[in-house]
């Protein structure tokens, strides 16, 4: 995957040699490499060992806005990525759903955005608890890192500080 960004130690770094390969629809015939893959393929092409949790899957899952991220609580000890789609900028229910799975569900494994992902959104989906970002293909991603910097202080909880501002004050 081009253009990614992922968080390091807490620092922005933009990787060049993504292993992952994302799939729309069920590919034929498959790439090599690990894949991420809709929610119903994935639980199509996952052998039994994986759905009953005694084996890591090999593969991502990436969730529409309109999946049910308290779908994926059986499947969390398992899933070595979970990616969430943006399919345009104007939607928001990504930042709802990547803000439940940390927050919530309690997920720590990479949470990567993809889709329409710009640089203007970088900060806040930060805040929500993405760490990793697919920034769109037409885009710098260099210029993307920049997006990362907007905000200094946050003065609201987010799934990275809980406290509000007036909390954090000693």
């Amino acid at each position: 995957m081009n253009n990614l960004i992922r968080l390091l130690d807490g620092a922005p770094r933009i990787i060049e040699n993504d292993p992952w390969t994302l799939v729309a629809d069920t590919p034929e015939p498959h790439p090599d490499g690990p894949l991420i893959l809709p929610l119903d393929v994935w639980v199509e092409r996952q052998e039994q060992a994986v759905l009953l949790g005694e084996r890591l899957s090999p593969d991502g899952i990436c969730l529409a806005p309109d999946d049910e991220v308290e779908s994926l609580q059986a499947y969390l000890a398992i899933l070595p990525l979970i990616a969430i789609d943006f399919p345009s900028f104007r939607d928001g229910r990504g930042y709802s759903q990547a803000y439940l799975l940390r927050t919530r569900l309690g997920w720590q494994g990479e949470l990567r955005a993809v889709g329409d992902v710009l640089r203007d959104q970088l900060s806040h989906m930060r805040q929500c608890g993405f760490d990793a970002f697919a920034v769109r293909e037409d885009k710098s991603v260099t210029d993307a890192l920049k997006g990362l910097a907007g905000m200094s202080v946050v003065y609201g909880r987010s799934a990275i500080e809980p406290r509000p501002l007036f909390r954090r004050r000693t």
